[in-house]
């Protein structure tokens, strides 16, 4: 099993910036994937950003040149810098893992953390 921990969520103004993290945990595993989607109310969980691990990235349309991915993979953990916020990036943040567990690759969730950008 692994678990995911995501922190770094918060209130912040429009034109500010908010640093994700998220950590996995757990015993015999290696992560492939890391990424982070949202679900703002009322919408469908939204894909944002994702990095291999070689470190190769890919993001929404929506955020490219504002946001930006990264991971240490001697720490299992994923980060997203969030700069020049808008009220229309408010949602819960969730983190996903692709790891390889048991010869098995599976999808691993964190329990998501709030973004609320508003004046």
């Amino acid at each position: 099993q692994v678990q995911l921990v995501e922190s770094g969520g918060g209130l912040v103004q429009p034109g500010g910036s908010l640093r994700l993290s998220c950590a996995a945990s757990g015993s015999d595993f290696s992560i492939n994937t890391m990424a982070w989607f949202r679900q703002a109310p009322g919408k469908q969980r939204e894909p944002v950003a994702s990095i291999l691990s070689g470190g190769r990235t890919n993001y929404a349309d929506s955020v490219k040149g504002r946001f930006t991915i990264s991971r240490d993979n001697a720490k299992n953990s994923v980060y997203l810098q969030m700069n020049s916020l808008k009220p229309e990036d408010t949602a819960v943040y969730y983190c996903k893992a692709v790891a390889l567990v048991r010869y098995t690759f599976r999808d691993y969730w964190g329990q998501g953390t709030q973004v609320t950008v508003s004046s």
